[in-house]
């Protein structure tokens, strides 16, 4: 793998800088990434990006260029430089895997390791987490209001650069697509394609009919036809059932499907379905594109559009939102001992929750449905028999629950530098995101107005998050 250890904010190395300079660099801290609102007006995101982090961190280290590049800046000093020669990542990082349904403001994944090597580490984190989270979110939400309707994913050329692109179709694909048009993305991450013919490839012939008995001929067992080229319900259809009658049928084969890219697609799949039927094309599957997202398509599916599967680009590759991970510092270790740091702001969901800390989620038992997270102290035990969720707003709002199990979100992808973690297959990983998935209640995943997930805070730490805020206003005050 390309060795991209320079990818970083160049804040991360000047602090790194002071760090050495104040003996600093090692001192072990705990950082935690998170988010603060989820997006699209959703009630969850789903968790992408770590393949990515993986191979940052196990390709980690500055090469002699690197440090040639550095030291032309003119501003840090030799023994830095030494220093950050030869720096390696020998921290733990523990992780909510990919395709795991998370929610704002709980850890999903935590670094705890020396100084410079957090700080170095943060912008690859983001980054990937960023846009990991952002594409297989927004696939999710895509596959949920297709129902049972199978989405390929075609935006390819709708990412923002090569790399971007075919990292997206891997996470459209852990979030429930089936397929991907991207060919790199298939060959890098061994994941289905899917792909006929372009409007191009109707004008090179000399007709429509011309151009689809070609495409018959040299694909007669996976003849999928794009008829909205001149006009859907005069040409498109009636060439395609012409083709399928004149020369699939009588050579053993029969019309796989249509594709219509343009016009009023509830209407056309209507009326195209009568056609094909009429002509005894009942199994001619219909599929739909068109800058489609999961609005447009609960939209059309409510006027009753035939349709047996999509293809879905830029609004799953290139969705218009950004996903807001940070990554903030939540304790710092002096003589063995876990110090809460916190960040406090003046806008109540900016104060970040203080401490190293683990995250769990309880099931009801009799639904198996997810109830809450509850975010803890990391050397916290959950009672397994009940207990009592604390809303970390309003405090008067609390529940105590019982007959439920629980598991700790997070697990350990790398310690003492060495990766433990199993990678699964993408295959893999699809299958465990419909499995989460499946946990949350239908209140919680409906596309307008969904209900809002608790994320709660153990007693003990809200109440060192409540002190920590008191002792800050405190010496504002004295100040």
């Amino acid at each position: 793998m390309e060795n991209k250890t320079m990818f970083t904010d160049f804040y991360e190395i000047t602090m790194s800088q002071v760090y050495f300079d104040n003996n600093l660099e090692e001192t072990q801290v705990v950082f935690d990434v998170f988010y603060r609102r989820n997006i699209f007006d959703g009630g969850y995101a789903i968790m992408g990006g770590l393949d990515e982090v993986i191979d940052y961190i196990r390709n980690f280290r500055l090469t002699d260029e690197d440090i040639y590049f550095l030291r032309n800046k003119g501003i840090f000093s030799e023994k830095h430089l030494e220093y950050l020669r030869r720096l390696k990542f020998s921290g733990d990082i523990f992780a909510i895997p990919d395709g795991t349904p998370i929610f704002p403001n709980e850890p999903v994944m935590t670094v705890r390791a020396k100084a410079t090597e957090a700080a170095f580490i943060e912008t690859a984190i983001l980054n990937s987490f960023n846009h990991g989270s952002l594409i297989t979110t927004k696939a999710k939400r895509v596959v949920n209001a297709a129902g049972d309707i199978p989405i390929m994913e075609f935006g390819a050329r709708r990412g923002n650069t090569i790399e971007g692109a075919t990292i997206a179709s891997k996470y459209a694909i852990i979030g429930g697509c089936v397929a991907t048009s991207n060919t790199l993305g298939g060959e890098r991450d061994d994941l289905n394609l899917s792909g006929t013919m372009a409007h191009a490839f109707i004008e090179m012939f000399p007709s429509e009919y011309d151009a689809f008995l070609a495409y018959a001929k040299t694909f007669p067992k996976s003849t999928t036809l794009l008829v909205d080229t001149y006009n859907v319900l005069k040409s498109g259809v009636p060439n395609a059932i012409r083709v399928a009658k004149e020369y699939l049928e009588p050579n053993g084969y029969r019309l796989k499907g249509i594709r219509i890219d343009s016009g009023d697609l509830a209407y056309l799949t209507k009326e195209a379905r009568k056609m094909l039927d009429a002509a005894g094309l009942h199994d001619t599957a219909i599929c739909v594109s068109n800058g489609l997202d999961e609005y447009k398509l609960e939209s059309i599916l409510s006027q009753g559009a035939s349709i047996d599967s999509l293809g879905i680009g830029e609004n799953i590759v290139n969705p218009k939102e950004i996903f807001g991970g940070v990554y903030k510092l939540v304790s710092v270790v002096k003589d063995g001992v876990y110090i809460p740091k916190i960040k406090i702001s003046d806008d109540a969901v900016k104060t970040i929750n203080p401490a190293y800390k683990k995250v769990y989620r309880f099931y009801d038992k009799e639904t198996g449905y997810a109830i809450a997270d509850v975010v803890t102290l990391h050397d916290e035990v959950i009672d397994l028999n009940s207990y009592t969720l604390i809303d970390p707003v309003n405090n008067d709002n609390f529940k105590t629950i019982q007959n439920y199990d629980v598991r700790e979100l997070q697990v350990p992808i790398f310690l003492g530098g060495e990766l433990v973690y199993h990678q699964p297959s993408i295959v893999e990983r699809q299958e465990y995101c419909k499995r989460e998935f499946e946990t949350l209640y239908p209140e919680v995943t409906r596309l307008i107005n969904p209900h809002k997930y608790y994320v709660d805070l153990s007693l003990e730490l809200l109440n060192i998050k409540k002190q920590m805020i008191k002792d800050s206003r405190r010496v504002l005050k004295n100040d």
